[in-house]
């Protein structure tokens, strides 16, 4: 038996206001295929989807299939959406190499366009994870009220609200702020990496490095030479020789 979704109350006013400011570049930009679109169009509007859900999508993640179908208006944006969502991509690079809160949290932010609203919401839908599989939970976030009255079935997710008029920069974006990988496996794959330099460089100008065969470039050399010392012979003393490591012919 399936677990009731767990009761949580939205507390980030940002997506849930109407916004007034006037579009600009500054605002993302809208995919739809609401009209009919030209072969351009199309191909920006599954580039945008690709980029939204995997942020870069290599020749083997793409599916021939999927983008003829939604270019064919055989399936909607919505369709689609769904497909990258269950897609052995995705399946293999978000929630094999995270858990489920932090997948929770990738998918509501790739999905609806936001941020988690608080824990409470982050474990009400892990819970749908573990009883219903992902693909009751993709389905729940794609039938939800919130994504159909924001995305309904022919616009590409964005993210909302980033910026504001009452603030100096926008949000940082979900691929950035969100990375694929969680801290542990980022450690696994061994990035990143920092490196520290223990020699500090100097910069020198072109005109004043020494050339090959200038004889200053010896200098330093010569006079390691003339300071050389060598090794101090060991004094032993008598009262520090062990009788034991003294050879001695056994009768």
């Amino acid at each position: 038996m399936a677990l009731p979704l767990l009761s949580y109350n939205p507390n980030c006013p940002n997506t849930r206001v109407e916004g007034f400011e006037v579009n600009g570049d500054e605002q993302p930009r809208i995919f739809t295929s609401e009209n009919l679109l030209g072969v351009t169009e199309m191909n920006d509007l599954i580039e945008a989807a690709y980029r939204q859900i995997f942020f870069h999508a290599f020749k083997w993640d793409r599916d021939a299939t999927l983008e003829s179908q939604v270019r064919n208006g055989q399936i909607t944006v919505r369709d689609f959406i769904r497909a990258l969502l269950l897609s052995p991509t995705f399946y293999n690079s978000f929630y094999e190499k995270n858990s489920n809160y932090r997948f929770v949290e990738q998918v509501v932010q790739r999905v609806l366009g936001r941020d988690v609203y608080s824990e409470r919401e982050k474990i009400a839908w892990s819970i749908v994870v573990a009883t219903k599989g992902i693909k009751g939970f993709v389905d729940e976030l794609l039938n939800s009220s919130e994504y159909l009255e924001n995305f309904g079935y022919d616009t590409v997710p964005y993210q909302r609200r980033r910026y504001l008029a009452s603030r100096e920069s926008g949000e940082t974006p979900f691929n950035i702020k969100s990375p694929r990988y969680d801290g542990y496996h980022r450690r696994q794959l061994g990035f990143p990496q920092i490196v520290w330099q223990n020699e500090v460089r100097r910069f020198v100008p072109q005109e004043k490095k020494v050339k090959e065969g200038d004889p200053t470039g010896f200098l330093n050399m010569a006079r390691g030479i003339g300071s050389a010392k060598g090794a101090p012979t060991p004094r032993v003393s008598a009262m520090n020789i062990s009788l034991d490591s003294v050879p001695y012919r056994k009768k």
